[in-house]
């Protein structure tokens, strides 16, 4: 799904020249689980907005489903953003002003998808991760633990090939934590793509891979055989 080739960034000011990622090399199937760690500033966050064609490389390549995306406008980036890639952040990101419900719909509405099939969509989808009963909710109104699973539910209903979670379980306490991450683990079974960034080793342990990230260079790329153990076990 995913292949970038001595990728590297570089944030240049006109003093100062700061390299964030430096000849990165990684492959990403169809229906990974990958954690992506280190310490803060080794360029995680800055490999995930790549990742998410939020953020360009300053050299190398990055391909997409196949297709070298080097090339692409701006808007052709965000039309294949808009279809193939659900995101997931710490601080949930939710609009304040609309409810669970519009909060869920917001995404397909910028795909142009018709009422009733939005509709249709929501509503499964508030029903698969067991909010459905708060649709009418503003954001300000819920748990974090509740807020973070509409966040979810965002990111799954446009049916998105890859999920990027960015510390998703950051501002959670540790039991609603372990329930978002037992749902992404959930969805990365029915074949969804998930790439993840954590300082959480437990966390990490949900994960089939483990990159770890040292001063903008890949140091590990290794299966997670926590993982492993804890599905067989």
């Amino acid at each position: 799904m995913i292949t970038i080739t001595n990728l590297s960034r570089v944030f240049r000011t006109q003093d100062l020249e700061t390299t964030a990622l430096s000849n990165i090399n990684l492959s990403v199937e169809e229906g990974e689980f990958v954690a992506i760690m280190g310490p803060s500033g080794c360029g995680k966050s800055t490999l995930l907005s790549i990742l998410g064609m939020l953020d360009s490389p300053s050299s190398g390549s990055f391909e997409f489903a196949g297709q070298d995306i080097a090339s692409f406008s701006e808007n052709k980036l965000a039309e294949l953003r808009k279809a193939s890639i659900g995101f997931v952040f710490q601080s949930f990101n939710l609009i304040d002003e609309l409810t669970v419900y519009e909060n869920v719909e917001l995404p397909l509405q910028y795909l142009n998808i018709s009422k009733a099939e939005r509709k249709k969509r929501v509503e499964t989808i508030l029903k698969r991760v067991a909010i459905d009963h708060r649709a009418d909710h503003l954001p300000q109104q819920l748990s974090g633990g509740q807020q973070q699973r509409v966040a979810v539910a965002r990111a799954l209903v446009i049916n998105p090939r890859l999920i990027l979670a960015d510390e998703p379980t950051g501002n959670l306490d540790s039991k609603n934590g372990d329930e978002v991450m037992t749902m992404l683990r959930e969805l990365n079974r029915e074949g969804t793509t998930v790439i993840m960034v954590t300082h959480s080793e437990k966390e990490a342990n949900y994960a089939d891979r483990l990159v770890r990230l040292l001063d903008g260079q890949i140091m590990i790329d290794k299966a997670n055989n926590a993982s492993l153990k804890t599905e067989v076990a």
